[in-house]
């Protein structure tokens, strides 16, 4: 996971003992939902198995109820722009609504075009911003929100 986050300058960037938390049971923090795009001869499925040398995407998210929030999600550069990315997102919303969940919300650099068309193809509603929030370069973040139940009225 570290090695394609790494190839990838849009991503959020961790470090290696951080992606290691992740598959760590800790009570007393909320659950994280991690998903590791995997390559098949036949094709790509989604696995909860650890990383292989075979990775090609993963998508890290916490519960925060009512709410998940994205965290990254990361496709490696040579397998862009064939549907890995969705297959993510539709994983995460899928155990969103399995949970009851309320929203799902996130952050992204604003220069990156790619992620934030794939947020809106699937619903998400730019609703903030946070100024300079980026480093390296410096710039934007901007806040994205999908509501995944509407009261009635």
């Amino acid at each position: 996971m570290l090695e394609i986050e790494r190839q990838c300058s849009s991503a959020a960037h961790w470090s290696e003992e951080q992606y290691k938390e992740l598959f760590r049971i800790n009570e007393s923090e909320p659950r994280r939902f991690a998903l590791v795009l995997d390559a098949l001869a036949e094709g790509s499925k989604l696995s909860l198995e650890p990383a292989s040398s075979r990775t090609h995407g993963f998508l890290v998210a916490r519960h925060l109820p009512p709410d998940w929030e994205l965290e990254n999600l990361v496709v490696a550069p040579g397998f862009r722009r064939k549907g890995l990315a969705t297959q993510l997102l539709a994983a995460l919303l899928t155990r969103a609504h399995e949970t009851n969940s309320e929203s799902v919300f996130l952050e992204v650099r604003e220069s990156n075009q790619a992620a934030r068309s794939l947020y809106a193809q699937h619903g998400f509603e730019e609703n903030g911003r946070r100024r300079l929030y980026y480093a390296n370069p410096t710039e934007d973040a901007v806040l994205y929100r999908l509501d995944l139940f509407r009261p009635s009225a």
